[in-house]
């Protein structure tokens, strides 16, 4: 791009910023809830896959996994996660059901678990193609669970952003996977999740 372009493109932004404020300031009590529905969603968003312990091991089994794979896994995985687990939100939120869910949910903390504990390394597609099946149904999870009066955008945006972090510390963790003694640790962070993804696809089964 080139240099007057780019101030061109500066310049729009600047006056973009200008009129958000402006309608900030003269908002009416009406568009000051629509704001605080919005701030209410993408806060909740943010909060709702940390307070669940199974959503919580499964994207962190994700991150785990693609330190241990390596690149480019280590980064492919954590964005096809968050991805495909959008388009399972909008079917939750529009109302379309996916069967199962909660049974995917489970079974995706105990072979997302079991893979790690094996280090397995399938080829990079059935890598994706298994974390993406799993994203849809925690997405979906996420996407009815959408509190009254909230903005269904906001609250997608928080629980994506969320998942990516969690993915993220997960990546962080796999790092020791550099180290002898950290593969076997991630080996055993894995038996770990597995054994929670059983306790959880327990309780779905019942």
């Amino acid at each position: 791009m080139t240099r007057p372009r780019i101030e061109q493109a500066e310049r729009r932004m600047q006056q973009a910023a200008a009129a958000a404020a402006l309608l900030a300031f003269t908002a009416t009590p009406a568009h000051a809830h629509v704001q605080q529905g919005a701030a209410q969603g993408l806060l909740n968003g943010l909060s709702h896959p940390i307070s669940g312990p199974d959503h919580m091991l499964a994207m962190i089994a994700v991150g785990l996994w693609g330190a241990q794979l390596g690149a480019p896994a280590v980064w492919i995985l954590p964005v096809t996660f968050p991805m495909v687990m959008a388009v399972g939100g909008f079917l939750g939120l529009v109302g379309i059901p996916v069967p199962g869910v909660e049974l995917g949910i489970a079974l995706s903390a105990v072979l997302l678990g079991l893979m790690v504990a094996r280090e397995a390394r399938p080829p990079l597609a059935v890598a994706a193609v298994l974390v993406g099946a799993f994203a849809i149904c925690h997405g979906h999870a996420h996407g009815t669970e959408l509190p009254p009066g909230q903005s269904g955008l906001m609250y997608s945006i928080g629980f994506v952003t969320a998942t990516g972090l969690l993915h993220a510390v997960g990546i962080a963790i796999g790092l020791v996977h550099a180290w002898p003694w950290g593969r076997v640790a991630l080996r055993v962070a894995g038996a770990v999740v597995m054994a929670g993804g059983l306790y959880f696809l327990r309780g779905a089964l019942a």
